[in-house]
């Protein structure tokens, strides 16, 4: 088949790249909290995806593919040491691709911690079951349920302390 970089053609990558841009850039975006950094998981996503020869059986498999993909990269990305740095959301620039509203809810799922912000940003707002996120997270279903559940509390004391 000849070089390994090249199992998709350039328009197939196109297609992906615009089935699942945006998604993939909320992902990246829930880790990185700037658009700078975000624009370079979303990038790095997509060149790992020309480097792969994983065969898709359906567009939610590309999707829950890239989404596994961007979610390790970015926590990659915080396991280095010279990447400590987060901003707050209040000091976020302006999304540069659409993104659901970003009201209070949103911005208190976005400060918990990793694995409870990704579990009910894909619940919430993919609309992901728990079984799915489990399979594209790679983790037991009752550790998925376990992450919403404790997300929630963390949520509700949040959304309580601050009069919501």
């Amino acid at each position: 088949m000849g070089d390994s970089s090249l199992w998709r053609t350039n328009k197939e990558l196109a297609e992906i790249y615009d089935r699942h841009v945006k998604t993939v850039y909320r992902i990246c975006f829930i880790y990185m909290k700037n658009q700078h950094d975000t624009e370079d998981m979303v990038q790095n996503t997509f060149i790992k995806l020309m480097k792969d020869n994983t065969k898709f059986q359906s567009e939610e498999h590309e999707k829950a593919w890239l989404i596994k993909t961007a979610t390790n990269l970015c926590k990659d990305h915080f396991r280095s040491w010279w990447s400590k740095k987060r901003v707050s959301m209040d000091e976020a620039p302006e999304l540069a691709v659409d993104t659901p509203l970003m009201d209070d809810a949103l911005k208190m799922v976005l400060e918990l911690p990793d694995k409870y912000k990704t579990a009910l940003y894909m619940y919430y707002y993919e609309g992901y079951s728990t079984v799915e996120i489990a399979k594209i997270l790679g983790k037991k279903e009752s550790t998925v349920r376990g992450y919403l559940h404790t997300g929630r509390k963390l949520l509700k004391i949040e959304m309580e302390g601050d009069g919501i």
